[in-house]
């Protein structure tokens, strides 16, 4: 019989250390989304495929910072 991932047992975590590699995360993403922001602005009307696929990206890179943001908010309780 298959034993599923979740009943493996865990290592410990340190919480300190990953709120600290999330913090990082985060400000990585930041910076990531205030560049395609930029560069978005620059190229309104150029190239209309590349702005979608650069707005596409933006989303992403804001919904990982969301979910990034919740799991360290999580993490703090």
């Amino acid at each position: 019989m298959q034993q599923r991932f979740s009943e493996f047992p865990r290592a410990p975590r340190q919480p300190a250390t990953d709120a600290a590699v999330l913090r990082d995360r985060i400000a990585q993403l930041q910076d990531e989304h205030q560049s395609l922001d930029t560069l978005i602005n620059k190229m309104s009307g150029i190239d209309d495929l590349e702005l979608r696929r650069l707005k596409k990206r933006k989303l992403k890179v804001k919904d990982t910072i969301l979910l990034l943001q919740l799991q360290l908010d999580s993490d703090a309780h």
